[in-house]
């Protein structure tokens, strides 16, 4: 865990250095209400670097404490005038506790997934973005991944109103196994996150964002994650750069046997608006 630690921390060290060097160009004319609006949008023409960190709460038969915080850099793309490709690539880094006796705790990286959504340039009120979503084997531990690459769909729809302080929508993907004879057989997997923010003025705003997903293949009873939550965001400024922060936590209502049940989420976005 401490290697996991030190060199997670020597990483987002560099990033966020190199970033700031580069956050002497943002864009400074967008209010801290715009800015967290933007922030909000899945499919935003936004180039982002979001550190997001989940602590999973009594994971596994012993009760342990699960940690993966997500590497998520959003790279927007230009292919006209009236279209744009937003691409969101996920790493997470991941320490795992023990699942039994004579079982050791595990740290290192999951597998990658990757989105590509094809979004109009200049949307109205309600904005979507669709594309593909593919899983990719990473993962440096047996137990941390599946070494099948996936591939599936993954669609966004949100309605995002200069004059209201609300931002809703919801992010559906789903992925199938492409193989399954490699490394931890075949998969079939869904998301669904429906997302609601409500902000305030100078960039402070009230989110739920809970993440459901749901492992097709599994029996009755045991497919289904579902948590019920929330938190706060605010948006600072660090020298010229923009930064999105957040806190929330997720209560699994519905969870498949030794799954986690409390999930404490905390996320830091550096923002680099056009």
């Amino acid at each position: 865990m401490n290697h996991i630690g030190n060199s997670g921390s020597w990483c987002m060290a560099i990033v966020a250095a190199t970033c700031l060097m580069a956050g002497t160009a943002a864009h400074a004319a967008l209010s801290a209400e715009e800015l967290a609006k933007l922030a909000q949008n899945p499919v935003g023409n936004l180039i982002s670097l979001p550190f997001q960190n989940n602590t999973n709460l009594n994971f596994g038969p012993d009760k342990g404490t699960q940690n993966i915080l997500n590497v998520q850099p959003v790279i927007p793309i230009s292919v006209t005038p009236d279209w744009n490709i937003i691409t969101r690539t996920i790493v997470p880094v991941i320490w795992l506790p023990s699942l039994g006796p004579g079982v050791d705790s595990t740290n290192g990286i999951g597998d990658t997934v990757f989105t590509a959504f094809l979004s109009p340039a200049n949307p109205g009120k309600w904005i979507w973005g669709a594309g593909p979503v593919m899983q990719i084997p990473t993962n440096s531990e047996q137990q941390l991944g599946n070494k099948n690459w996936g591939l599936g769909p993954s669609v966004v729809v949100l309605h995002l109103e200069k004059e209201s302080p609300w931002v809703y929508g919801a992010l559906v993907n789903n992925v199938w196994s492409l193989t399954g004879n490699q490394r931890g057989g075949s998969y079939n997997n869904g998301l669904v996150q429906p997302f609601l923010n409500y902000n305030f003025s100078q960039g402070f705003y009230l989110t739920s964002a809970p993440i459901l997903t749901v492992n097709w293949d599994a029996p009755g009873g045991q497919q289904w994650t579902v948590p019920v939550g929330g938190g706060v965001g605010k948006i600072f400024h660090f020298g010229k750069l923009p930064v999105n922060t957040q806190l929330s936590a997720y209560y699994n209502v519905q969870r498949p046997d030794f799954a986690a049940n409390w999930q404490i989420r905390a996320q830091v976005q550096l923002m680099f608006p056009k």
